[in-house]
């Protein structure tokens, strides 16, 4: 069972037998990841867009009940149903928390201080964090030399990004920290699926379906809270924070259950490094945002560690 940064959903390992008889898409699986990866990339951007019309808790909520409606569409079609059992359900409780509702929040009240390429950056360091957990022994990963040097280039490529040697000057600190504590959070939760529900015999689109469906009841209770109801309803951010939840956290989950299932995932994985790429592009490009030479410098040593990090060696 293995997961992208963004997506922070269950993702299906798919058996020989199902490889086998599965009906090969006529889409070319490469147009998907690219797809898949624009879609991913261009959410920091969604994001950053639909907190100047509405609050952060509630581009989440909306953010949610999108995704969730899109997964719902797509379970009517394939006649799922949802999971049964209380042990079930209070599992994907925490793992909604974590890889959703708190993740998707964070990102959300940290892009109302710091530019969306900045966001999309941090969202790359999600290995790097679950290499640092799996030296503390709560992952099943057993550490090597490459993936610890990997650990190390990795954040001296944050450290970059963030312009230590500057004191951090001109850096908002709770914005910044926000986002890297979401990116952090997506390998704890992880790490608890992994531990708590795997092999519990229910379809990967069920039990992300309902784990969706947890998250929007957790915002649902969340963000009435927190806020008060808008006093207009501006189009715009609206119609982005549709689509972050439609295509960013819907579609392509959908996307990438297809090229899970047709080229393994490992190279589904894959899209993971050209998030902060289409992110920090989408950010200059079309919001403005300001870009510094250590910006797409660390972001570049940031993947390199990332990647080394998910090195495998063989037996």
């Amino acid at each position: 069972m293995t997961t992208t940064a963004h997506a922070a959903v269950t993702t299906p390992t798919p058996t020989p037998d199902r490889a086998r008889t599965a009906v090969r898409p006529r889409l070319d699986w490469r147009l998907r990841f690219g797809v898949l990866s624009l879609i991913w990339g261009f959410s920091f951007l969604l994001i950053k867009v639909g907190t100047q019309g509405y609050a952060p808790f509630q581009v989440t909520l909306g953010r949610l009940v999108f995704g969730t409606a899109v997964l719902a569409a797509a379970m009517a079609v394939k006649r799922e149903r949802l999971p049964r059992g209380a042990r079930t359900w209070a599992h994907l409780t925490v793992a909604a928390f974590l890889l959703n509702a708190l993740p998707f929040s964070l990102f959300a009240y940290a892009e109302l201080t710091v530019p969306s390429t900045l966001a999309g950056i941090c969202n790359a360091t999600s290995p790097l964090w679950g290499m640092a957990l799996s030296l503390v022994a709560l992952s099943e990963d057993r550490p090597t030399r490459l993936r610890v040097a990997g650990l190390g280039i990795g954040f001296l490529g944050v450290l970059t990004v963030l312009g230590a040697w500057q004191g951090f000057h001109g850096l908002d600190a709770t914005g910044t920290a926000m986002a890297l504590l979401a990116s952090f959070s997506y390998p704890v939760g992880w790490i608890y699926v992994r531990r708590t529900l795997a092999g519990t015999g229910h379809s990967n689109l069920s039990m992300t379906g309902a784990q969706l469906l947890i998250a929007t009841a957790q915002l649902a209770v969340v963000t009435p809270v927190f806020t008060t109801l808008p006093a207009s309803f501006p189009v715009l951010p609206l119609l982005a924070v549709a689509a972050l939840g439609a295509l960013g956290t819907g579609l392509a989950v959908l996307v990438q259950y297809g090229l899970v299932a047709e080229v393994g995932p490992t190279t589904a994985q894959m899209v993971t490094y050209f998030i902060p790429v289409i992110a920090t592009a989408a950010g200059v490009a079309i919001l403005g945002e300001s870009l510094t030479w250590s910006t797409p410098v660390g972001a570049v040593i940031v993947l390199a560690g990332a990647a080394l990090t998910q090195a495998r060696t063989r037996r």
